[in-house]
């Protein structure tokens, strides 16, 4: 009886251990292979074009049982951003709409995340674009949490939806007429690196 003690003992304070560790904040880098932003908007009734906003680099912090604790930053390099109309991509480098020669890129930083159900979240945070900074709420989906099966390393994926209005980044050329509402669509692919990368 006397050894069953110390040993019940021993196997509660590893499950506690094993159970705080779970519960830690996982701080997953974003795969820019395996991420994509993409931004949508009808032009003159016609048309729904989208860009896409690629090479995005960022990290991002994610714990199940304290999601508050939970963050994003983002930074979306220009230089990724593909119509796939170079023509109309160098446009919206130009001056008339990111000036990317000035501005080289966008970033987003979360200011909030909460539960927004079952595998959702509201992530709430502020984009900077051509330095004017505004408020934008993105509705997340978690795809999955897990074990990467190619790397053996934590891995996180998330899908997420916003909508913004162009005008309010300084990004206006001719809206209303080409819509001012753009809506974001982001699919995400995150891991804990392995050490020494």
């Amino acid at each position: 009886m006397s050894n069953r003690i110390p040993c019940t003992i021993l196997g509660l304070a590893l499950a506690a251990a094993s159970a705080y560790a779970f519960a830690a904040p996982v701080t997953y880098t974003i795969d820019p292979t395996h991420t994509d932003v993409v931004a949508q908007w009808n032009h003159l009734g016609f048309s729904n074009p989208i860009a896409h906003f690629g090479q995005v680099e960022g990290t991002i912090t994610y714990d199940a049982d304290n999601v508050a604790a939970s963050s994003v930053e983002v930074i979306l390099p220009l230089a990724g951003l593909s119509s796939h109309v170079k023509a109309f991509d160098d446009h919206l480098r130009s001056d008339d709409f990111f000036d990317a020669a000035k501005y080289p890129q966008a970033t987003f930083k979360s200011t909030a995340v909460e539960s927004a159900g079952e595998g959702k979240l509201r992530i709430t945070g502020d984009l900077t674009i051509k330095d004017i900074t505004k408020p934008v709420v993105l509705d997340a989906t978690i795809n999955k949490v897990d074990t990467h099966p190619m790397t053996s390393q934590p891995a996180a994926g998330f899908d997420a939806v916003a909508t913004l209005k162009r005008t309010d980044f300084g990004l206006g050329m001719n809206a209303p007429y080409v819509s001012d509402e753009v809506q974001l669509r982001i699919t995400t692919e995150a891991a804990v690196p392995k050490q020494g990368e």
